[in-house]
């Protein structure tokens, strides 16, 4: 058989390879951005007609949007589940902490090459508990979760000593930086992050962004009009909430941009989501009508949350995912890419970045929440498993989803379909696979 170019070229380049070795390609950077308190509903992918987030909104239209990511409904529950990979009731024991015992996604990056980078909020150090925490106040906590550099709000230095917007108080790496009146701090810590990729272009890097935006209070941004007051810039008012996250969607394009300029594009995953729900102030409009934020409560408002992730030509096709996606995920996924073996309790949603569309949805998402933190999110404490449309408590409330998203009237016996009860008996099964926990 007589050979062509290109046949030849293949056979010359699987011989030399054997010969020689193959050389490993670079491990693909990965960033990952988590806006606080930013729900589903405030992109206008996601049909949000109050705010503008057109880089977000080019995000998905050249990568993936999930349309079903569930998260934790509050922000240490989250941080915790989202960073070990575990179910709140393996690893949660009080609200902003983070167990020193445990092994995040920094541990796990970082042990397989990474240069490895937290910029934003921290919240993990166990500020409010430091009676019962005695290493609260150790400015190492981030180094030894994997992470090489830091620049962080609320590390050792509680919120009332300094905010996290105008007149910053931020530690970076070890360091209290030198507050400024003008200064902003989402500006330092994106621009710590443009400099991270700078210094880092040349060996794979992971990114962790836990944002500040767009958590309350509600306070103008320096693209507010009111910023240029500095009587004005602590004013609250959820007028402001719009311009938050107009700022989100600002730093969201400035990454990106850099990646760009750069040329890693290619070669970064990058990720988009929110820790929970939006703030229950906010009531936000939508093509679908005007949704309440639920931040703190199990309803959907308050887990539903948007995840958009993109990496350059490597997603030959952008599209929409429907399928459930819960904040388990996440470290699965990383553990997938780096150790092809999953031992968090999430399920790997690599194959769908990489174009295998034979990929088996999740049946169900389950969530354990107990948020130990005040009567006004305590008092939501519960577990429920879910599919998209039916949810089941672990009291036995069954809900409809789709008939009844503020879940307002539980499906009776009397009234359940033979298809509810098949599911109902499906999801029962799911829940029995957790530790039965009576909520008091």
């Amino acid at each position: 058989m007589k050979l062509t170019f290109n046949m030849r070229l293949i056979f010359l380049t699987l011989l030399c390879s054997t010969i020689l070795g193959t050389a490993q390609e670079k491990l693909p950077n990965i960033i990952l951005i988590m806006a606080d308190d930013m729900g589903y509903e405030t992109l206008g992918s996601s049909g949000s007609t109050s705010y503008s987030t057109p880089h977000l909104d080019s995000m998905a239209a050249h990568g993936i949007r999930f349309d079903n990511c569930v998260s934790q409904p509050l922000c240490t529950p989250s941080r915790v589940k989202i960073m070990t990979g575990l179910y709140n009731y393996r690893n949660y024991e009080y609200f902003g902490q983070l167990r020193t015992e445990e092994k995040t996604f920094g541990n796990l990056l970082k042990e397989n090459g990474y240069a490895t980078c937290i910029a934003g909020k921290w919240q993990l150090n166990g500020l409010a508990y430091t009676d019962e925490i005695k290493d609260w106040n150790n400015s190492s906590r981030p180094v030894d979760f994997g992470f090489e550099e830091y620049c962080l709000w609320q590390l050792t230095q509680h919120s009332r000593k300094g905010g996290r917007y105008a007149d910053p108080l931020i530690e970076q790496n070890g360091k209290l930086l030198d507050r400024n009146k003008d200064d902003y701090g989402p500006d330092i810590f994106c621009q710590y992050i443009l400099d991270f990729i700078d210094r880092k272009k040349d060996e794979p890097f992971f990114i962790y962004y836990p944002m500040v935006l767009v958590h309350d209070p509600f306070v103008p941004t320096p693209d507010s009009p009111e910023w240029q007051d500095e009587t004005l810039r602590n004013k609250k008012d959820t007028s402001f909430f719009s311009d938050m996250v107009s700022y989100t969607d600002k730093i969201v394009g400035k990454i990106n941009a850099k990646l760009e300029a750069l040329d890693l594009a290619d070669n970064t995953i990058v990720i988009f989501t929110g820790d929970n729900g939006t703030h229950p102030s906010i009531y936000s409009k939508t093509k679908s009508g005007t949704i309440r934020g639920a931040k703190g409560n199990t309803i959907t408002a308050g887990t539903h949350v948007p995840l958009i992730v993109k990496w350059g030509d490597q997603i030959e096709k952008p599209f929409v995912y429907d399928g459930l996606i819960e904040f388990s995920d996440f470290y699965a996924t990383f553990e997938d890419l780096v150790a092809n073996e999953v031992s968090a309790d999430g399920k790997s949603f690599l194959p769908l970045l990489l174009g295998e569309r034979n990929f088996t949805d999740r049946e169900t998402a389950f969530v354990h929440y107990n948020p130990k933190w005040g009567k006004n999110v305590n008092r939501f404490k519960n577990q429920f498993v879910r599919t998209i449309d039916y949810k089941l408590y672990q009291d036995g409330k069954f809900y409809n989803l789709k008939e009844d998203v503020l879940e307002q009237s539980p499906i009776q016996d009397g009234a359940m379909t033979a298809e509810e009860a098949k599911i109902r008996t499906a999801l029962e099964k799911e829940m029995s696979k957790h530790p039965k926990w009576e909520v008091e």
